[in-house]
């Protein structure tokens, strides 16, 4: 068997765990921790991003960072927010609500620093357009 049609039947099941009728994510914090983390990855590759546009640090590609942070972070902050919004009762008792807040936070975090990064490193790279000697007539 194939590495591809093992992949193919995995995803249909990891889809319907995913999205449990328990809420977004299943039932209690391992759905609101998942969304968490991937709101903190993006917080985490967006500064790093910044960091390598304004030219703190060396190696890697600001914009790929930038892109990744961009698409990690709406990704968090919709599942965040539905997670969020489907839980009932207060913090405390299990249901995951402190980390769907956290995921908001750290997903609305990490998309202004990929969108700080994205356009710091469209500056500094330029767009084709003003960037060279200025032709005299």
């Amino acid at each position: 068997m194939s590495v591809h049609l093992m992949l193919a039947d995995a995803v249909p099941v990891a889809a319907h765990v995913s999205v449990a009728a328990d809420g977004v994510g299943g039932s209690g914090r391992a759905g609101a921790s998942a969304f968490a983390l991937l709101g903190l990855f993006s917080a985490i590759v967006g500064g790093l991003a910044l960091a390598r546009a304004l030219g703190r640090l060396r190696g890697g590609n600001a914009r790929t960072g930038a892109l990744t942070a961009l698409a990690a972070g709406p990704v968090s902050l919709v599942l965040s927010a539905l997670h969020l919004a489907q839980t009932t009762g207060g913090f405390g008792n299990g249901q995951g609500r402190a980390g769907a807040v956290l995921g908001l936070l750290f997903a609305l975090t990490g998309v202004a620093l990929g969108g700080l990064a994205l356009a710091r490193s469209r500056r500094t790279t330029g767009s084709g357009r003003g960037t060279g000697p200025v032709p005299t007539p």
